[in-house]
């Protein structure tokens, strides 16, 4: 006989469970979790703050050189009779003069690290919301399982009570009855496992937003609720134009054009000009004078060649950034096209005739016309073609995270 108090601790257990996903106290929509995690991930946070370097690095560019004041002081003293002895003083004040070949390459290669700076963050951002619409759409996944392993819980008890009063009857044999037992068992072990898994995907989930997600709180949302995608053709335009991944790589190109500019434009002399008054106890002299480096040994060969080596290699990361994210986006896109055309036919087709061919062969059963194991056989087709349409519609929302990644629209918004 198949243990009645085992089971009825099951059933609280699940019902218990189920309590926490239906009566918690807030309950969260994709939107609200995505700015939740956006507000308070400290990880963000530190992104952003990155970018506010960047931004202060351009103003570090475009300062100009301080003047350097110089003083020296001291004594005379007189090696001939007719010689006046006294204080001695020299005031030098020299001013470097930031020329404007080198001022512009240099501003121009901190704003490109701006705006590499800015991308990356943006990239971060799209990752982290890639994380959490995945851990969201898997508790979802993970709470439809739960909510077909008790119906088919509850429904193989159902069942293996009737074949009880059957074989107590003697109007069935009682091997129906053990195998009966041996499958509610079965249904109580998967109802089980999918409580665990759901309390793990909130797990996941939390950790995906942060601590600003309570302990206790449910998703408002389903799993078949996938925003729908405009064309390849207009999904590969908003990747070219608007791709964080991209625009890193072309900022990170252009920061590399101006380096090699700065470094080239180094090779210049520097001037400066200078001014100088000397006093002693018999004269005093102003003077204005420019200072020139020349470059005479040092050609900044090796900088010149090291800038060039980067500019090629941002180049050439630039050509493959933009075949793999070209490629990513096939890839996911016709995963999209897959995972649509199998829901579509799960749901129009194969899950509603194993219902109706389960409906069928209990109805044969009860009325003797069909056997247990008949039954047994409907049921598990049902199951399988249930489980394979929730497993369809997550592959199909997997699809729609990994292009809303790659395309990552500004502000974590989708269209």
């Amino acid at each position: 006989m198949l243990p009645m108090m085992h089971c009825t601790k099951l059933i609280a257990l699940i019902g218990g469970l189920s309590a926490t996903l239906v009566f918690a106290q807030s309950a969260y929509d994709l939107p609200r979790l995505e700015s939740l995690a956006l507000e308070s991930s400290r990880a963000v946070l530190a992104a952003r703050d990155q970018v506010t370097a960047a931004r202060y690095a351009v103003d570090s560019a475009g300062a100009f050189p301080n003047p350097e004041l110089e003083y020296l002081g001291g004594s005379t003293r007189a090696r001939t009779p007719a010689g006046n002895a006294g204080d001695a003083r020299t005031v030098t004040l020299t001013q470097p003069l930031d020329m404007p070949w080198r001022r512009s390459a240099r501003i121009g290669a901190a704003e490109a690290g701006l705006e590499a700076t800015t991308a990356s963050a943006r990239s971060f951002e799209a990752d982290l919301l890639a994380r959490l619409r995945g851990r969201y759409f898997e508790l979802l996944r993970r709470e439809a399982e739960l909510r077909n392993a008790r119906e088919d819980m509850v429904a193989m008890e159902s069942v293996r009570s009737r074949i009880a009063l059957r074989v107590e009857t003697g109007d069935a044999a009682r091997f129906e009855l053990i195998k009966a037992d041996a499958e509610a068992l079965n249904a109580q072990k998967v109802a089980q496992a999918a409580g665990y898994r759901v309390e793990q995907a909130r797990s996941l989930l939390r950790q995906a937003v942060g601590g600003g997600l309570p302990m206790e709180f449910a998703i408002n949302g389903r799993l078949g609720d996938v925003p729908p995608l405009p064309p390849l053709d207009g999904l590969r335009k908003q990747l070219a134009e608007i791709s964080p991944e991209l625009a890193r790589a072309r900022a990170e190109t252009v920061r590399a054009e101006r380096q090699l500019e700065l470094e080239r434009a180094q090779r210049w002399p520097n001037l400066a000009l200078k001014a100088a008054m000397n006093e002693d106890p018999d004269i005093r002299a102003s003077q204005i004078g420019v200072v020139m480096t020349i470059p005479l040994w040092d050609r900044r060969s090796g900088p010149v060649g090291e800038a060039a080596a980067q500019l090629s290699r941002a180049r050439n990361e630039l050509a493959a950034q933009e075949f793999s994210l070209a490629q990513a986006l096939e890839v996911a896109f016709q995963q999209y096209e897959i995972a649509q055309t199998q829901v579509t036919a799960l749901e129009s087709g194969i899950v509603r005739q194993a219902e109706a061919a389960l409906k069928v062969a209990e109805a044969a059963y009860r009325h003797g016309e069909r056997g247990f194991l008949e039954v047994l056989d409907a049921q598990r087709v049902f199951r399988a073609a249930r489980a394979e349409l929730i497993s369809a519609r997550y592959e199909l929302a997997t699809a729609w995270v990994e292009i809303e990644r790659l395309r990552a629209i500004p502000g974590g918004k989708t269209e």
